[in-house]
């Protein structure tokens, strides 16, 4: 049993919280830091983000009327202090396991989650949108968005600045600025902020600056717009480019120390008694109080289950080799191609680790680009660097492709430019739930003219598909998605060879049913026909590799020898693999019994990937069971 200290095991509320003497706030950080550190050694999740705001998070709940008035926390990573002083800390033990605590804010889980993120960079316009609407209804409520820097790259966030400043609307926006998203940021934003914060003569000029306007005789409002004034000046004066937020209509206030918790309270304090819009720049240490997380906060980001003494993270002690993660497999590759090909080049907007983009980053830091939380940038950028015959590899997390449909369709599809759309965590994720699950790609991207979609079953697959993509006979965009995680190949680095577009293939042959499958979860149809075998059901198993164009001739073949067929994805049931084989079998009069698994029309929560693979049907079991039904047996339960 993991115990509060002293002060955090009362703060049940933000009321709790207020009890608390000023002077003993320190107390209450140093606690709540500890209380983060032990939950999330033992249970896992994201890590290093939330100690860099635990101050924030205090002095925020500390100087608002929390839920009366509205925090919005971007991307929701830095959340977990927030959690633990709104109700949740018994709980938190909970967080991001199944049927627990969401990893990120939900609206449905507490009041005090206004707005529910998982996406970067919404912050500003929700916490805007907030801001008017209590505006219109006569509500003297707040509304507060708490930003990283990394989040503030995207162009959505500039937006919603853009709009703030002129919107006449009291919002506060909360810069976290720790220099990092996941990865370093990148980009002339970081430069800007750099320097600013870093300016020693900006810094001791404004220090001197507020110390003899607090000594001077004259009235409060009169010094805060004096000093508001001269500050501008001397920013001005220190860096030419300093007014980006001002430009704006934004007033600027900072940079101040984000872990001074003190003068944090007494500037939220001031900072709420000023009207309309304003931006507060604070300077934080992502991973603050863990001195490992502090050093390398990439690798500390989420680490898994570590120990807190020590720092080593805990890995499963495993005898036998193990097959390599997807991720890493693309990257791998990716090297291997751009040696053999001058003209590939990789873009990925701020995942150069998570993705693996990291390794041709390294080897080749000419020709692979992290553009920063940019998604509709990178596709749009991939475009252009196709119309110069460069072959663009983007790789995108399925999730984060939605961001960027309309550049696919107007930018790519309709030039018919052949940019290489590297898809990650397509389907079920796991602990990261509804935000982070690639569930919609295959449909919004079937109904697009000129895409080739694809999907690999293996390591081997993947690095086909990736070769295929990249020939010159290949003038086609091509979207190959694949899992989070671990392949199934221990000896995956085979000789690259060309797939025929458009073509599946037959993997057994059987009886009465045909399992069709498209990508990864093809292992859980071996898996289900090893079991059917031994009950005396062989069924025949095709892997269709891509679903546009489809083999046509091969479904022409199923359904003429099959009356039963299963269709297996891991995407929404609704515009897929199963939609496709519908409409192929409408146009061509089939008659067929068709089953069709994968991600069922609804939000599908956080969990293991097991768990969740279970509970949406089209796990081995529930392939196993979907054939025995059509077959008339009895089906095996879950367990």
């Amino acid at each position: 049993m993991i115990e509060a200290g002293p002060l955090l095991k009362h703060i049940d509320t933000p009321d709790d919280l207020k009890k608390v003497s000023r002077e003993k706030l320190h107390q209450v950080c140093d606690e709540l830091r500890q209380y983060i550190i032990d939950i999330v050694s033992v249970h896992g999740g994201h890590f290093a983000a939330s100690l860099g705001v635990v101050e924030l998070s205090v002095a925020l709940h500390y100087v608002y009327n929390t839920p009366y008035d509205q925090l919005v926390w971007d991307v929701g990573h830095q959340a977990y202090g927030h959690k633990i002083l709104t109700g949740r800390r018994d709980a938190f033990v909970t967080n991001r396991k199944y049927k627990g605590l969401s990893g990120f804010p939900k609206r449905s889980e507490s009041p005090y989650d206004t707005f529910g993120v998982g996406h970067s960079s919404t912050s500003i316009s929700a916490a805007l949108g907030m801001s008017m609407a209590a505006k219109y209804k006569g509500e003297d409520r707040k509304s507060v968005a708490i930003i990283g820097d990394g989040s503030m790259t995207a162009g959505m966030a500039f937006e919603a600045m853009n709009h703030a400043g002129v919107a006449d609307s009291d919002v506060l926006i909360i810069l976290n600025d720790n220099c990092m998203s996941i990865d370093p940021n990148v980009g002339a934003l970081k430069e800007y902020l750099t320097d600013i914060s870093t300016s020693p003569t900006y810094n001791k000029f404004r220090d001197e600056l507020w110390e003899l306007m607090g000594k001077l005789p004259i009235g409060k409002t009169f010094t805060r717009e004096m000093a508001s004034k001269v500050e501008a000046g001397l920013k001005g004066m220190v860096s030419k480019s300093s007014n980006l937020f001002e430009a704006l209509q934004l007033r600027y206030f900072g940079p101040i120390d984000g872990h001074n918790i003190t003068n944090l309270v007494d500037t939220l304090r001031d900072l709420r008694e000023i009207p309309g819009p304003k931006i507060l720049h604070i300077l934080t240490v992502k991973g603050k109080g863990y001195e490992l997380a502090e050093k390398d906060q990439t690798k500390w980001h989420a680490p898994g289950l570590f120990d807190k003494l020590t720092g080593e993270i805990i890995k499963k002690k495993i005898e036998t080799p193990q097959p390599p993660k997807y991720q890493d497999v693309f990257g791998l590759s990716l090297v291997e191609l751009a040696e053999m090909n001058p003209m590939i080049m990789g873009v990925t907007p701020a995942m150069p680790s998570g993705s693996s983009m990291k390794f041709m980053m390294e080897a080749m830091p000419d020709r692979a680009f992290d553009v920063g939380i940019c998604e509709q940038h990178a596709v749009t950028l991939s475009a252009g660097l196709a119309t110069q015959g460069v072959k663009a590899f983007c790789n995108i997390y399925s999730s984060f492709m939605q961001r960027a449909y309309d550049q696919v369709i107007h930018d790519v599809a309709l030039q018919k430019l052949p940019v290489i759309f590297c898809l990650d965590r397509a389907g079920l994720v796991g602990e990261d739930g509804p935000t982070h699950h690639g569930c919609y790609d295959i449909a919004f991207f079937r109904c697009i003219p000129n895409l080739i979609i694809a999907a690999p079953m293996n390591e081997q697959e993947l690095r086909n598909m990736m070769y295929t993509a990249q020939l010159p006979s290949t003038d086609l965009p091509f979207v190959i998605r694949y899992p989070r995680g671990e392949g199934v190949m221990v000896d995956w680095k085979k000789p690259f060879e060309q797939l025929a577009i458009g073509q599946g293939r037959r993997l057994k042959e059987g009886k009465d049913v045909a399992i069709l499958t498209f990508g990864h979860p093809g292992n859980n149809a071996q898996t289900a026909i090893r079991n059917l075998r031994l009950e005396g059901i062989d069924p025949a198993h095709y892997d269709m590799r891509f679903v546009k164009p489809l083999d046509e001739a091969l479904l022409h073949e199923v359904f003429q020898n099959y009356p039963l067929v299963v269709t297996v994805e891991d995407a929404t049931v609704i515009g897929g693999l199963g939609s496709a084989v519908l409409e192929f079998m409408n146009a061509h009069h089939y008659h067929s019994q068709l089953r069709i698994l994968g991600i069922p029309d609804t939000i599908v929560e956080h969990g293991s990937v097991k768990e969740l693979q279970q509970e949406c049907h089209y796990d081995a079991m529930a392939i196993a069971n979907a054939v025995k039904n059509l077959l008339g047996k009895s089906v095996l339960v879950e367990g």
